[in-house]
């Protein structure tokens, strides 16, 4: 049957290029999917979650096809408070300044489908940030425009990177993608 086609389910372009780190080739599908919390659910149960049904609005790219569809989600977390991305500059704007000083916890469900196998995990990371000035929190925004990121910011950015004080796990899975656990889990299929 040969080797089965991976099929990334993302648009995100971070995702993107930590899986081609890995030398596989593979397709991107770009999917829409609800993306709503659930209350009822733990924080690791929500992203895993959100990540099945992203792998599953991608199963259809490869219908009739050799393949393994990965999808993942990533949220923010400080206490029981979670960012998902910011609606605007204002509220990017809050998270930010809310995150700083203290440590939160950076959440990435991932899933991995293939007929009738899966695997389904979730990665947490601990990040500190160092304390920023309303000015710094701005040139930031203003300047990477980070709308489309889990918790108001990506940890890759410039600016942001100078702020990282400590970071207790894995890098990757704060960009997006838990490389380490998605190569280990591929490596199964």
């Amino acid at each position: 049957m040969g080797q089965p086609t991976l099929i990334l389910a993302s648009k995100s372009p971070r995702r993107r290029s930590i899986l081609s780190l890995t030398q596989i080739p593979f397709e991107t599908v770009s999917v829409d999917t609800s993306e709503i919390l659930d209350s009822t659910l733990s924080i690791e149960e929500n992203v895993t979650h959100l990540a099945y049904e992203k792998a599953l609005a991608a199963l259809a790219h490869g219908q009739g096809r050799n393949t393994i569809t990965l999808a993942a989600d990533t949220v923010v977390a400080k206490g029981n408070q979670i960012f998902e991305k910011p609606s605007g500059f204002d509220e990017a704007f809050q998270m930010v300044k809310s995150l700083q000083n203290r440590s939160h916890r950076v959440y990435t469900g991932f899933v991995l489908l293939s007929g009738k196998k899966s695997h389904t995990e979730c990665v947490c990371t601990t990040v500190e940030l160092e304390p920023m000035s309303d000015q710094e929190i701005e040139r930031y925004i203003l300047s990477e425009e980070p709308y489309d990121k889990a918790g108001g910011y990506g940890i890759q950015d410039p600016l942001l990177a100078c702020y990282v004080k400590r970071i207790e796990g894995c890098y990757h899975n704060v960009v997006g993608l838990p490389l380490s656990r998605v190569w280990k889990a591929l490596k199964a299929f």
